[in-house]
């Protein structure tokens, strides 16, 4: 079953699937009905029409039951369910039909009466949303959570906070990437509650208001907030990819593992718990497309590396290292078994080796995409294998002295190795005391993580930041240590618990406190709701002076005091205190009532903690390392170890020029150029090497001083490792306690300048037992967080809200003409309305609402609209009518005058001078004036190769008439230029499969032949046109005797094309798979295994299918956001594109019939797509069209009908050609600043279309620009068409609010208009190129010809045919492969949509 109730719903309304309800009845045998449903078909709908279907008693109650192969048994769907979005999680061969022996399917059985709290189950509502539960106690949300767990249903809402149970399992389908795609522009609450849900409404509303966002997600340790944070990081990119994919997506999903690696360990609570609190801020522009992101750390727990309890585990990146890493790696760091180190050996780890093996192949897969290089890793691996064998060095007394000696010998040897110290530096540094020892193992590894952490914040650095003045906006995930109740509780756990009350204090001042001032503030009637304080906690630990931390500041200072008078202290302190209280049992420890619950916590090394800064003795020991890496880990400016290395390197290369010419000064050129490849080796030290290291090291990683110091100043509050401890200065360095408090201060302020989001994670048990679910646990959660506070408040208070002004402004459209923003003027609105007055009220400056009166305000609004708009329509239109009407009655009154006094042909004299003066070249009998076609004419044309043979026979009559005569006359130069822009339109047709008459070319040559002529030369038109009927006779005669001679040529030619279509089929069921990387774990959708963090794997961009690359193979079924053929509403109009379309017509026929039709007769037709036709007509022809498209006689219907049916055909398509998925990319491409990155992200979003959408569109986009060439005639611009067309191919998805549609129209026509004029510019280019190879070859034959005349006419008779032949190859395979096809046909010759600038 599906943890949300359904994945990869069907986005239009209007899809429907047929699905087999199974009857296993009391009364009958096991039968079934098939039902078509949609998909907002719920349970409820689909018992009621099986019951009427199978003939049941309808006065019983029945239930709608899964069925699953996987041995869940049978899963009861609750009424408001979606049937549909179950079957798309099943197995593509049980989706279109599902009988019982594939094991998936549904099953119609009688409900049983029962008793208690779940008597109304079948009411989904109940379940979704705590808010809708009648009674609202800890008893009743407790059952609720416990219902929705062990259906796998571990998200629910109260109203917009989340609700998350950790079922300490791994759940596959909940999170692939059609969960992302499901969840976008969804509403909250309209789905099953999801994360996804949390994180599109977040980003949605970001963009909406413009206000950065925050999402907090708090609960106890062992409760999952470290996987939400996961993902709600991986859904955050994934939404910001699809409006433009830039790259740096990849480091920002690649930064979750490593951290996780370095700074997780496995606790008694968690085998994945965070042992630091980040708080990622992902940086997006206003468009929503993503800018940066930086990532904040706080307070590591650094003695977790030397000691813990016995269930613990050290940081997870040890035990990948040592069990993934190879034979080569194991030499190089001289790593051991996890037993022989002693800061490892304290727990037997009962993982498997080979799991822990695969998530070290997956730790170097993120590092790489982080930025780290192969020599930093090793770097990194060194360190964690010296920080290891800082464990093992064992300390003695002498024998001969009371000194202690530091071992064994072997040790030290293989430290000094991994840190490329010296040994008896080394010796000399650990010889004081384990504690340094220790001391020296955190502070590395501290500093390691700080160095890890500062590489992924300028990896994710975007440098424009510092460059350009542009605002950005942010979407902020908070993942803190959660509250924690150990067996021994410290300091570590002092500072979490106070973080935690911290962020219970702001949550309840956001849910209760400021919303319930706010009602109180307006005078409204309201019954205040308490909830829990914890003010009392929050001052007796951070309190100036008197708190907790202040007195161990203090006592910390002071040399003398011991744990006994720190303690002493505490109780002097706060003794009378009720938060605080000595403990009982435990000597040396005291106990904090927190909100969770009352914790020990034992004072000893508390002071020792607290001042654990790095000792100068430690960093004197890293930096006489050979290795720059350790330089870097240990600097207290990073900016100016940097500037300080590049100072170094250049003093140091200007000592090796200046020894170089010394050295050429005193030994001549030649021996100087003999030694030169000795002078590197010898100032080649390992000083020297270090030196080069470290350049490569900068130039790789660290660009430039100025963004390195940008990223440090990002997270200059947390200096906890760069602290050093120096004895003899009287200024100290902030103490622990000091620095995390003042962390802490930064991120809360942080956090109050964004709107929240919250998501509360419940542990449901404490044995991380997988889907179990402890009701005494979680009972003590609701109760600790309050939860039963906030339902009682989110469901008593009022969602929306808005000052009198702003109700006003928003719908105005249902006040009164003058109304003004009064109490009085909106309650006469609600009792219009007839609102429940219990569902809203009217404060002194506001008005509040309940979320369902404010979606009927908005209905109303909506419906509001659009009556406005249609009256606007209807006067508009009659305006346009009643002008066109008047046109035409005064044309007809100029007419009837006109004929009353225009003289007789016998009154008017000369009527043929002007056609004295012929050039007799044009030999054409005057007589032949009338236009009859020959027989001839009649015939069709199938085959593009007689397309290229005709152009190019029209070609060669071009030039021969230009080489033979001088100086045209008007009839010569009209029937030139219409020849030669005619042979555009019959390159043109090459890419497209041509069926078309001779007869009907002549049409299309006769109305050029008309536009060129214009009104002064109409006399010349028949002359030009029989004169070009003559020509193509001739061509058409020779073209039936060529075919005559070679029957059986063709033929062969024929059967060999149809077999190698045969033999190249589509792509796979209409998917569109890419590579993809998966960054959390996923589960295949044919096979249902899982698929590990940073795998590769194969997903459908349209779709969102997953697999692996072996299951490719598998697929069954067709992408599921194609339609189904099965399914039809009409016969060519209404119809999806899929449906339209095959192999043999790529292209709708009637689409192509339309479009073909009008570019042959009226290119040249003012305003062809801005007017429209006769309706009467329109609707005959569509008849005709709708029915039998193949007996329609175009000619017989005025061009504007012809053109008002194309834009029909498109209005009427249920998805769009541009489709409703990738309605927002579209428009968020437009929304890019430069023009290259604008066309370039329209075009990706193309090429994710259906392969029949993108034929169509293909097709479309270049008849617009062939009618935008016209544009001289046909008065329609680039610009003109885009305003057209942009309705009809890039719709909006949501018809509901019309503002939203009126808001998008700039873009989507700047959308269609970029699509015209890139392929417009292609286009243009590409003719040029051709007629240069025209005109190349035309010389190349004048030529030759000059040469055959004044030589022997047989040597050159060969040559000349081989040269004409050769050029015209050279053309088309110029215009052929210069400018390459995306879909691969090789003699396209109209430009094909392209991924790539051209």
């Amino acid at each position: 079953m599906s943890t949300t109730g359904g994945a990869g719903a069907p986005q239009q309304h209007g899809e429907s699937r047929v699905v087999q309800i199974y009857c296993t009845l009391p009364q009958g045998a096991a039968a079934y009905c098939p039902l078509q449903l949609s998909a907002l078909d719920t349970s409820r709908t689909v018992v009621c029409k099986a019951v009427i279907t199978l003939g049941l008693d309808s006065s019983q109650t029945y239930n709608l039951l899964e069925v699953r192969k996987s041995g869940r048994g049978e899963t009861l769907l609750e009424a408001g369910e979606r049937p549909l979005q179950r079957v798309l999680l099943w197995p593509p061969e049980a989706q279109k039909w599902h009988p019982q022996t594939q094991g998936y399917y549904f099953i119609l059985q009688q409900k049983q009466s029962n008793s208690g709290f779940n008597q109304d189950e079948s009411r989904r509502e109940d379940y979704d949303d705590l808010c809708s539960l009648q009674t609202v106690t800890d008893e009743s949300i407790l059952e609720v959570l416990r219902q929705r767990f062990y259906r796998l249903k571990i998200y629910t809402y109260a109203r917009n906070i989340l609700i998350a149970i950790n079922p300490n399992r791994f759940l596959p389908v909940y999170y692939n990437p059609k969960y992302v795609q499901m969840y976008e522009k969804q509403p909250l609450g309209k789905l099953s509650p999801h994360i996804f849900a949390i994180a599109d409404v977040a980003f949605r509303t970001m963009l909406k208001r413009q206000v950065n966002q925050c999402i907090l997600i708090s609960g106890e340790s062992g409760s999952g907030k470290t996987e939400s944070s996961s993902y709600l990081i991986h859904c955050l990119t994934a939404l910001s990819q699809k409006k433009y994919s830039s790259g740096l997506e990849r480091t920002i999903l690649g930064a979750g593992p490593v951290l996780e690696a370095f700074g997780n360990a496995k606790t008694s609570d968690n085998n994945n718990s965070s042992r630091f609190g980040k708080f990622i801020q992902l940086n997006y522009l206003e468009s929503g497309i993503i800018r940066g992101a930086v990532i904040e750390k706080y307070l590591l727990e650094k003695c977790r590396l030397v000691s813990r309890d016995k269930t613990e585990r050290n940081y997870h990146v040890f035990y990948y290292l040592l069990a993934g890493a190879s034979k080569e790696e194991q030499e190089e760091f001289h790593l051991l078994n996890p037993q022989d180190y002693l800061y490892l050996k304290q727990v037997e780890d009962n993982d498997e080796e080979e799991k822990l093996g695969q998530e070290y192949k997956r730790l170097h897969q993120a590092m790489e995409m982080v930025g780290f290089l192969a020599s930093t890793k090793k770097h990194i691996f060194s360190i964690l294998s010296a920080i290891l064998h800082l464990g093992n060095v064992t300390y003695k007394l002498s024998e001969n002295s009371q000194a202690l000696e530091v071992g064994p010998a072997e040790v030290l040897t293989t430290l000094s190795d991994l840190l490329k110290v010296g040994s008896s530096v080394m010796y000399t540094k650990l010889c004081y005391a384990t504690q340094l020892r220790d001391s020296m193992a955190k502070c590395l590894y501290s500093a390691l993580f700080d160095w890890i952490v500062l590489h992924i914040n300028h990896a994710m650095l975007n440098r424009r930041d510092m460059e350009e003045s542009v605002s950005c906006l942010s979407i902020g995930v908070l993942d803190m240590f959660g509250f924690e109740n150990l067996h021994t509780n410290s300091f570590e756990q002092l500072c979490i618990n106070y973080t935690n009350e911290k962020l219970l204090h702001y949550i309840n001042q956001n849910i209760f406190k400021l919303e319930q001032d706010d009602y109180v503030s307006e005078g409204i009637t309201w019954q205040y709701i308490d909830c829990t304080d914890n003010s009392g906690c929050i001052q007796l630990l951070g309190r100036k002076s008197t708190g907790l931390f202040d007195l161990l500041d203090r006592e910390s200072n002071l040399p003398q005091a011991t744990d006994e008078t720190l303690l002493e202290k505490l109780k002097q302190q706060h003794q009378n205190n009720p938060f605080f209280e000595l403990s009982q049992t435990i000597r040396l420890a005291f106990t904090i009532q927190h909100f969770a619950g009352k914790v020990n916590y034992h004072i000893k090394d508390f002071r020792e903690k607290n001042t654990e800064h790095m000792r100068p003795e430690v960093i004197s020991l890293l930096r006489s390392s050979e290795r720059s890496f350790l330089h870097h880990l240990v600097a207290s400016s990073p900016a100016a170890l940097f500037r300080w290395g590049i100072l170094r390197a250049t003093i140091r290369i200007l000592t090796v020029f200046k020894n170089m010419a010394r050295h050429r000064a005193e030994f001549g050129w030649y021996r100087c150029q003999t030694s030169l490849p000795q002078i590197p080796q010898r100032h080649e030290t390992s000083q020297q090497s270090g030196l080069w290291s470290h350049l490569c090291f900068i130039k790789q990683n660290l660009m430039d001083s100025r963004s390195l110091q940008h990223v440090v100043d990002l997270t200059a509050h947390d200096r906890t490792s760069k602290s050093v401890f120096q004895p003899f200065q009287r200024t100290r360095p902030p103490t622990i306690s000091t620095q995390f408090q003042a962390s802490l201060s930064k991120l809360m302020e942080t956090i109050e300048k964004a709107e929240p989001f919250f998501i509360f994670c419940v542990r449901s048990n404490a044995e991380k037992r997988e889907l179990h679910f402890d009701g005494e646990l979680v009972l003590k959660q609701i109760k600790c967080t309050g939860i039963v506070q906030m339902v009682n408040l989110q469901k008593s208070g009022y969602s929306a809200k808005y000052t009198f002004a702003e109700f006003v402004k928003k719908f105005r459209m249902l006040f009164p003409k003058g109304a003004t923003a009064s109490p009085a003027q909106i309650t006469g609105l609600f009792e219009r309305m007839e609102l429940n007055k219990t569902t809203y009220q009217i404060g002194k400056t506001k008005v509040f609402l309940k979320k369902k009166e404010r979606q009927l305000l908005q209905d109303t609004y909506n419906k509001e609209v659009m009556d406005h708009i249609i009256i606007l329509q209807r006067w508009f239109r009659a305006c346009l009518i009643r002008l066109h009407f008047l046109q035409k009655r005064d044309a007809t009154r100029i007419i009837q005058v006109e004929l009353e006094y225009t003289p007789h042909p016998y009154q008017m004299p000369n009527q043929n001078i002007t056609k004295a003066n012929r050039n007799p070249t044009i030999r054409i009998s005057r007589a032949t004036r009338a236009l009859e076609w020959n027989a001839s004419l009649d015939r069709e044309i199938t085959d593009p190769k007689e397309l290229r043979q005709l152009d190019e026979f029209l070609g060669n009559q071009v030039n021969e008439l230009q080489s033979r005569i001088k100086k045209l006359s008007p009839t010569e130069s009209i029937f030139l230029t219409s020849t030669m822009q005619f042979r555009e339109t019959i390159k043109s047709m090459y890419s497209v499969q041509p069926q078309i008459a001779y007869k009907d070319l002549m049409k299309g040559y006769h109305n050029k032949v008309n536009t060129l002529a214009g009104p002064t030369q109409q006399a010349e038109v028949s002359l030009v046109v029989n004169l070009f009927q003559s020509v193509l006779d001739g061509f058409i005669r020779a073209e039936l005797k060529r075919m005559e001679n070679e029957p059986a040529k063709v033929n062969a030619t024929k059967v060999t094309k149809k077999r190698k279509k045969e033999k190249s089929p589509d792509s796979p069921l209409d998917h569109l798979f890419s590579t993809y990387q998966v960054n959390i774990m996923q589960s295949c959708d044919i096979c249902g295994s899982y698929i590990w963090g940073m795998e590769k794997a194969h997903m459908c961009s349209v779709c969102k299918l997953i697999c692996h690359k072996k299951c490719l193979g598998k697929i069954t079924t067709d992408c599921s956001t194609r339609c189904d053929g099965s399914v039809r509403g009409s016969l060519h109009f209404g119809v999806q594109v899929c449906v339209l379309t095959s192999n043999a017509n790529p292209v709708p026929k009637v689409v192509e019939l339309l479009l073909l039709h009008v570019e042959l007769n009226g290119l040249y037709t003012e305003g062809i797509y801005r007017k429209s036709g006769s309706a009467c007509q329109a609707r005959e022809l569509h008849q005709i069209l709708e029915t039998n498209p193949e007996s329609v006689c175009l000619d017989s219907y005025p061009i504007h009908t012809i053109t008002g049916l194309v834009k029909r055909w498109l209005r009427e398509l249920p998805d769009p050609l541009m489709t409703f998925s990738l309605y927002s990319d579209f428009l968020h491409a437009t929304e890019l600043p430069e023009k290259a990155e604008r066309i370039r992200a329209i075009y990706q979003k193309i090429d994710e279309l259906p392969p029949a959408n993108y034929n169509t569109l293909e097709r479309l986009i270049f008849h617009l620009v062939r009618v935008a060439k016209e544009e001289e005639h046909n008065k329609m611009s680039a610009g003109s068409l885009a305003i057209v067309f942009a309705p009809c191919v890039l719709r909006s998805p949501d018809a509901e609010d019309p503002f939203l549609s009126m808001k998008d129209v700039s873009k989507t026509t700047l959308c269609v208009e970029t699509l015209i004029s890139e392929q417009f510019r292609r286009y243009k280019e590409k003719m040029q190129n051709i007629e240069k190879l025209e005109h190349a070859e035309a010389m190349a034959v004048n030529q030759l010809k000059l040469k055959r005349q004044n030589t022997v006419r047989g040597i050159y008779k060969s040559g000349l045919y081989v040269c004409q032949s050769g050029l015209y190859m050279a053309k088309m395979h110029y215009a052929s492969s210069h400018h390459r096809p995306y879909k691969g046909e090789k003699h396209e010759m109209y430009v094909k949509f392209s991924p790539r600038l051209s």
